[in-house]
């Protein structure tokens, strides 16, 4: 009987894939790919780098383990570990993934000098005054007044936006990209619901919240036929 690979080595344009038997012992991982690692790479001074990602299948492996694995493929010269896929998660991750989904809801009005933080969207039934700030994993929606700052995908999601009834923000940020309001949003007193997003240039544009529906049509998973 043929014995089963454990480690299959596969060779694409961007560089090597090793994808890892996830029933398998462990050590048995090693051995083998240790193994395969020898008679497949050939390498001299002038060879180039070489990218190689790790594909783990349904295996969980802790943090040493993961360095083990990384450190026996850097140990051939001119491979580089450039990723490491599992589909397994840890519940640590899982937990930040839910919260990162999660909509927050808070009725208050946030102060000069306050600041609301909250890990995934954020639904204010309230106003931001000058001087407060609200931060947001996700997307920001103000039922009420900006006039504070609002910082929307903190963690680097560009795709986010903010949303408010009355769009007078002293400042807004979405990920890494920060915008002032213009100066004619002081002279106005009324306005319709707005909502900020990055546009294809990477800056924040105000437009009204109806684009919403064609700029980030993945905003929500409702699918009505309206």
């Amino acid at each position: 009987m043929k014995k089963r690979q454990n480690v299959m080595i596969k060779g694409t344009k961007d560089g090597l894939v090793l994808s890892l038997n996830d029933q398998c012992s462990y050590p048995e991982l090693l051995d083998e790919l240790e193994e395969k690692l020898v008679i497949h790479h050939v390498e001299s001074e002038d060879s180039p780098l070489i990218s190689v990602r790790i594909q783990l299948g349904n295996r969980y492996i802790s943090p040493e383990q993961e360095e083990e694995l990384k450190e026996l493929v850097r140990n051939k010269r001119n491979l580089v570990v450039e990723e490491v896929q599992s589909n397994v998660i840890t519940k640590k991750r899982a937990k930040q993934i839910q919260d990162e989904e999660q909509i927050y809801s808070v009725a208050s009005i946030i102060r000069s000098g306050q600041v609301l933080e909250v890990p995934g969207d954020l639904l204010l039934v309230g106003d931001v005054n000058p001087g407060g700030t609200v931060i947001a994993g996700g997307n920001i929606y103000i039922m009420g007044a900006l006039k504070g700052i609002a910082h929307a995908g903190y963690g680097g999601k560009q795709k986010s936006i903010v949303a408010a009834s009355l769009m007078l923000p002293a400042q807004i940020r979405i990920a890494d990209c920060i915008t002032r309001a213009p100066d004619q949003y002081g002279k106005q007193e009324h306005h319709e619901m707005e909502c900020a997003y990055i546009d294809d240039t990477n800056q924040i544009v105000i437009d009204r919240i109806q684009a919403l529906k064609h700029l980030r049509p993945n905003i929500t998973s409702f699918k009505g036929g309206y």
